[in-house]
């Protein structure tokens, strides 16, 4: 088990390097938007993957803890979100804090319950109705 969940983190881990610095380096600002995609995307693969997973029995233990816990873990950054959140409120700028803390907390969970209804949708589509 702990392999899979290392091999799905390792595979989250560099997604998350690449995509975030994609995106980083396109808005050219210094919000960190890359974050933020990184955060809400994360979350709507967690949704999905743990919704398709749980009334599933194609996906076994192992590859949904490697994808769950693994991967989703690996790709979505809260540690960065806290660190680049207190360095706006370090800098005193509280708005665009305040702007970065709601959009990812709302958009974040948002994305979850997307997920939660993807996956759904998929196991129907699966099931052929």
């Amino acid at each position: 088990m702990l392999w899979y969940i290392a091999l799905g983190s390792a595979a989250g881990g560099v997604g998350r390097y690449l995509l975030g610095g994609v995106i980083q380096r396109w808005s050219g600002g210094t919000f960190p938007l890359g974050t933020l995609i990184i955060n809400i995307t994360g979350s709507f693969l967690l949704g999905c993957i743990s919704r398709y997973a749980t009334d599933s029995a194609a996906i076994s233990a192992e590859m949904r803890a490697m994808l769950t816990i693994g991967v989703c873990g690996g790709y979505t950054t809260f540690s960065t979100f806290s660190y680049e959140t207190a360095s706006l409120l370090r800098d005193s700028d509280y708005r665009r804090a305040g702007i970065y803390v709601l959009s990812s907390v709302i958009l974040s969970v948002a994305a979850t319950f997307l997920g939660f209804a993807t996956g759904g949708g998929l196991l129907s589509l699966r099931r052929g109705g």
